[in-house]
This record gives structure tokens, C-alpha cells and sequence, in this order.
């Protein structure tokens, strides 16, 4: 997948940047730390390509892919899930009330959540889905969105011009950060799914 990325970056330029990083969001798998640092190293390496065009080409792409998310999550609605819910909650044994305990707690504390998921992998996508569910207000959605993209692609871009032939460096790093991220979260809902269980059982 890596050799695809970049062959398309290489042909298209920012044009290639925006639809692989709009993609990114649609399908999380595909890495966006491949794509930004290679954008970076392809600036560094290109007098046609800039920093500024780098960031405004994948920051369009992933909040036009954001939005995406954000009205399938709209559109599936809070309702198909409590549906979900009252038919296969007792696997996870969880019922209504969890379901609208969690909405309330998007309602109130979404916004942070949307800005501080871009900076984690795979949820920086998939926390659009939620914010659509909860109906949260797309400006304020759309603001936050970009701010937090802005901040990743900017980080991850520069470290691409940094390194130059290095660039491949910055994918070692971000695996582990990966890894104990993806570690941290399993454990994290295990432990809601005992708790849950546990009160449950109460």
C-alpha cells in the first residue's frame, strides 16, 4: 500500500494529497503518517511543491472526509442504534440508558473530544460518526475539525522536510505510538465492559 501511496503523490501532486487523505478518513486503515511525511519529503525534494500547499491540499481532504462521516453518522441516527442496542446490548450487557448516558456525555464534552481525537490514530476519523449521531452543530464541528487536522498534518509534514531521505523514520515511531495507543484502548474498554457488567449484576 505504501509504494501506491506514493506513486500517486508523484503523479498528482496536491491534487493526489487531497483525494488519498480524504480517503484516509473514509477508510481509516490507510495510513496518514505515510502520506503527510512523504508529502514533506516530496516538498523538501520539489521546488514545485510547498509547505502551505502540502497543508491546505490534506487539511481540505480530511475535513471533506470528516464531514462525510459526520452525515453518515447523521443519518444513521440516534434511533437506529438504540434499536441496535435493545436487540444485541445484552452480549455487551448494556441497555438504553448507557446508550443515552454516553450521548449526554458527547453532548457535553464533544467538541474537545472532536479536536483531541485528531491526534489519535484511527479515531481521528471514526469520532465523526458520533458527532453526526449526537446532531452535534456542524460549525462548531467544522472549526474544530480543522484546527486539530491542522495541527497533525502541519507536525507530521514538517517532519517530512526535516528528515528528507529519512522520512521513513517517522513511520517506526508512529507504530509504537500506534501500538500503546490501540493497548491503552483495549484495556480501557474492557475495563468499562466489566464495570457496566458488574453494576449490571448489582
Amino acid at each position: 500500500m505504501q509504494q501506491w501511496i506514493m506513486h500517486i503523490m508523484e503523479q498528482f501532486g496536491y491534487i493526489g494529497v487531497f483525494l488519498l487523505i480524504l480517503l484516509e478518513n473514509v477508510f481509516p486503515p490507510i495510513p496518514s503518517e505515510v502520506i503527510l511525511t512523504f508529502g514533506g519529503f516530496m516538498v523538501d525534494q520539489s521546488p514545485k511543491l510547498t509547505f502551505t500547499g502540502m497543508l491546505i491540499s490534506s487539511t481540505f481532504g480530511a475535513v471533506i472526509g470528516a464531514v462525510v462521516l459526520y452525515y453518515l453518522g447523521n443519518i444513521l441516527g440516534f434511533h437506529r442504534i438504540e434499536k441496535v442496542v435493545d436487540r444485541y446490548g445484552y452480549i455487551l450487557r448494556i441497555d438504553r440508558t448507557d446508550l443515552h448516558k454516553t450521548n449526554q456525555w458527547f453532548n457535553r464534552y464533544g467538541y474537545t473530544a472532536v479536536f483531541l481525537c485528531r491526534f489519535v490514530p484511527l479515531i481521528r476519523s471514526l469520532i465523526s460518526i458520533p458527532a453526526g449521531i449526537s446532531k452535534m452543530n456542524i460549525i462548531p464541528f467544522l472549526i474544530y475539525t480543522t484546527i486539530g487536522t491542522l495541527i497533525w498534518n502541519a507536525v507530521l509534514i514538517y517532519l517530512g522536510m526535516a528528515l528528507g531521505q529519512n522520512w521513513e523514520v517517522v513511520l517506526h515511531y508512529f507504530d509504537m505510538y500506534s501500538t500503546v495507543f490501540y493497548i491503552l484502548l483495549a484495556i480501557s474498554i474492557i475495563g468499562v465492559l466489566v464495570y457496566l457488567s458488574a453494576r449490571k449484576k448489582k
